[in-house]
């Protein structure tokens, strides 16, 4: 083809090329869904971030956007992003950016907002209407990028660097789940609690082989931002097992009187980024389609000072909880969560399993943390040989000096410094450069000094170096300190899901009936697990549910109530308050597999600070026995529960400073109170002669303790039960906690005598050299059962043992000791 000549112009000859469409099509989209997937709609399983939502952070993190300096413009965020690191539009950053600031969105949030950055109904303000920072927890995942710690690639255009990953202090794609669709794949990952998530991965850094089961004790289930309560265990199962599987979510309601004559369901909690204004759309179709019956209005009183509060008003003559259960049916207050747990892994598409996230997460910080180690190990070192240079210019100084005066030029005087004393180039050059103020005596001293702290440094990084054994402990020991930092009691409550609805569906123009009141036991665990048992129906169902009881984790019995599903209970924590508690939405477990590992952490049940307050007994509020407390400082009180007020919680007794309750018990006047303290002394005497006080008493003396000696037990022991055992385990305050698990005695309640209220006891067991204190203790209906920390039963001694007897040793530590679960639920058998 030739190019053709006009007056004013030449004509560019044509080129065109024969491409077959189908080839093009399919490169094309090769490379389109290459893009998506590994450059924009995947999180990395090292450290849970999407490409967008790393480069925010590694860029306000280089604008120096600090907690604890002020907000800028999030419009100025997001022109620096755009313009040097990811050049995909302003609005995919921003909506990153939003979301890693919604405290509803992310467990643990990663941006500090300042403005309307939205809610769970409506979108954030624009960019420049809204200001940003890195909050505290976003430090952690970039923590070290200056160290070498991960490698950098190029930008878009080559002229800047970025990390390819962040060093992520903390496992942020289980922590805050992760959403993303992709090209022929997609994510969606739950958020967990961070406290739970880290003592899985320590746990797995020190015991690689751990099962999944080993795993779960630790990370139970998901724990959403927003609370509410996940119905069903078996798909979070399957989702840890295989990397898929699915839960439902409900919200958490409770009923409460509105009027005088009226009564209503209070939402304080909802699903997974569900919103209120979702809820009461639901609510009016309903209403108007004739699905739902018995609402009466619908009032939604949520702020910023008393956080979510959706009112359900209820029609005169329909059942509050019926209604629930219509409202779970019909609206978002039940919503499903599909796990589809897909991250990139070693540059590829992988879908993980629970252990597969944790192994890929620890192998990144082993990573991170042996080439921190050794970066701070070279920088040491050629510390150290600029110190030992600058040390001898400082003893021979006048001969330095006079070096480098005899000298025509610096390369001369360097060459002249390093002959004559023997010095590396670097060090030759650093003395050429010192300061005449570094010539003191005191500078010497300092720099002494510093040698000194340099070898001590060297010497602990070439250790840690060289010991994969101590990188791992360093690992777990950061990891560690990073919970205790950002790590918040759970919010979500975990139940096993209900065989088939309470109240099954029922045409609207039918009245909803109520809902059967069954009986049923309430078990607490010493471990603080709750669990509720209907029982069989037929003659023999108690017994079957003894019968089919296996030993079990957590399966120590602190406290048990007889009650009905529809009838509250309370619960009785260390600061002597009262909490009503409903028993409908407890776990109810199986007839044939009756084992306290299945319920949910109370304190999470009743929304407690666990650090600060927790449960140490249950009482029936409906018994005609009054309820008796002790507390650590030796105080005794009896108080009856038809006594008490309507309000959901409120103190039951007067307690004075650094004092705390650390038992509650219901027993008849002839049982016996049982006090065992610190010094190994232990104190019965008969209920009854304890004076029933009101509410706002503060007790009476109960056990007369010795110089620094505190009650560590307290409980009660039905009158002439000859199978009552004593259970006490004794060590040494010397000793760092959990590191000695002492000696442990266990003697019949018979050997011990009766002595009056207000005195010393009798001594539960002898001493040996080194023990100075009773860790534990417990009274009861035998066999007791110790358990540890994680749950696990532990061996005890046999029983039989003499009153006043030394232990014997122990092999591992016991957190806690119960009555044992099948002891219970037998007599349970046998009473009904």
């Amino acid at each position: 083809m030739t190019a053709k000549r006009t007056d004013d112009t030449v004509e560019v000859p044509e080129k065109i090329l024969d491409v077959d469409v189908s080839s093009e099509m399919q490169d094309s989209f090769l490379e389109y869904a290459y893009s998506v997937i590994y450059s924009r709609a995947l999180p990395d399983a090292r450290d849970g971030l999407k490409p967008v939502q790393r480069r925010i952070l590694y860029q306000m993190s280089e604008m120096g956007l600090r907690p604890d300096r002020g907000h800028v413009k999030s419009a100025r965020v997001v022109g620096e992003v755009m313009g040097k690191l990811h050049p995909h539009g302003d609005t995919a950053i921003y909506d990153a950016m939003v979301r890693m600031a919604q405290s509803w969105t992310l467990r643990v949030p990663l941006i500090d907002g300042h403005g309307n950055f939205g809610s769970p109904d409506d979108g954030p303000a624009a960019p420049r209407y809204t200001e940003a920072r890195l909050a505290a927890s976003a430090l952690a995942m970039t923590d070290g990028l200056d160290e070498d710690v991960v490698d950098f690639v190029p930008n878009y255009d080559n002229q800047l660097t970025q990390p390819e990953v962040l060093p992520a202090a903390f496992p942020h794609l289980l922590v805050n789940g992760a959403a993303g669709i992709a090209v022929g794949m997609a994510t969606n990952m739950a958020p967990h609690n961070l406290i739970e998530v880290v003592a899985g991965a320590r746990h797995l850094i020190e015991h690689p082989d751990a099962t999944l089961e080993d795993l779960m004790s630790f990370i139970p289930g998901p724990d959403l931002p927003g609370g509410g309560t996940i119905v069903g265990l078996a798909g979070i199962r399957d989702a840890y097992a295989t990397g898929r599987g699915s839960f439902k979510t409900r919200a958490k309601v409770s009923v409460e009187t509105l009027t005088a004559r009226k009564v209503g369901l209070v939402v304080t909690e909802l699903p997974y980024l569900i919103g209120t204004e979702k809820v009461i759309a639901k609510i009016k179709d309903g209403v108007t389609s004739k699905k739902l019956a018995g609402i009466s209005d619908v009032t939604d009183l949520t702020d910023r000072t008393h956080g979510l509060r959706l009112v359900i008003g209820i029609k005169t003559g329909f059942s509050p909880e019926a209604v629930l259960e219509q409202l779970f049916r019909f609206t978002p207050l039940e919503d499903s969560f599909n796990i589809n747990n897909v991250a990139l892994v070693n540059g590829g598409p992988q879908t993980l399993g629970l252990k597969e996230l944790l192994q890929v997460y620890v192998g990144h910080r082993l990573q991170v943390i042996t080439r921190r180690t050794a970066y701070r190990l070279a920088r040491r070192t050629e510390r150290l040989h600029l110190v030992e240079g600058l040390l001898i210019a400082i003893l021979d100084i006048d001969e330095v000096i006079q070096v480098i005066r005899a000298s025509d030029d610096t390369e001369a005087a360097r060459s002249r410094l390093i002959e004559v004393f023997e010095l590396s180039v670097l060090q030759a050059d650093y003395i050429l450069e010192l300061r005449l103020r570094r010539l003191t005596k005191f500078s010497r001293i300092e720099l002494e000094t510093e040698r000194d702290a340099l070898l001590a440094e060297i010497k602990e990084l070439t250790r840690l170096l060289g010991s994969p054994a101590l990188l791992r402990q360093r690992v777990s020991r950061e990891l560690e300190d990073v919970a205790e930092k950002f790590g918040t009691p759970r919010r979500t409550i975990l139940t096993e899901a209900r065989q088939q609805d309470a109240v099954p569906a029922r045409r609207a123009s039918q009245p909803v009936l109520e809902m059967a009141d069954s009986a049923c036991v309430v078990l607490l665990g010493t471990t603080g697990r709750c669990i509720r048992i209907d029982y069989p129906d037929g003659i023999d169902g108690a017994q079957g549910l003894a019968s089919a009881t296996r030993r079990g984790k957590h399966d120590a019995v602190r406290s048990i109530v007889e009650t009905t599903s529809r009838t509250e209970i309370g619960a009785v924590t260390n600061l002597g308050r009262l909490i009503r508690m409903s028993v409908l939405d407890l776990p109810v477990v199986p007839a044939n597999s009756v084992q306290l590992a299945a319920g949910v952490r109370v304190s999470d049940y009743l929304g407690l600070d666990a650090k600060r307050e927790r449960v140490v007994g249950l009482v029936s509020l409906t018994s005609d026995a009054p309820i008796a407390l002790g507390t650590v400082n030796g105080v005794v009180k009896r108080l009856t529960a038809g006594d008490f007020a309507t309000k959901p919680d409120f103190e039951i007794i007067a307690l004075k400073d650094k004092d705390e309750v650390v038992g509650a018990v219901q027993p008849g006047e002839t049982d016996e109170l049982v006090f065992v303290a610190t010094d190994a002394q232990l104190l019965h005497f008969a209920a009854g002669t304890v004076r029933p006080q009101g509410r706002t008493a503060g007790g009476m003396a109960g056990i007369s303790l010795g110089s620094d000696a505190t009650v560590v037990f307290f409980g009660s022991v039905p009158a002439n039960e000859g199978t009552a055992v004593v259970a006490t385990i004794a060590g040494s305050a010397s000793v760092l906690p959990d590191t000695d698990p002492g000696t442990g005695k266990i003697s019949d309640f018979a050997e011990f005598p009766a002595k009056g209220r207000a005195t010393g006891g009798v001594r539960a067991q002898r001493f040996l050299k080194g023990e100075d204190l009773i860790l534990a203790a417990w009274a009861g209906i035998g066999p007791v059962l110790a358990v540890g920390s994680d749950g696990s039963a532990r061996a005890l001694p046999e029983s039989g043992a003499k009153r006043d007897a030394s232990g014997a040793p122990l092999h591992a530590i016991v957190g806690s000791l119960g009555a044992s679960l099948a002891t219970v639920l037998s007599r349970e058998a046998e009473q009904e």
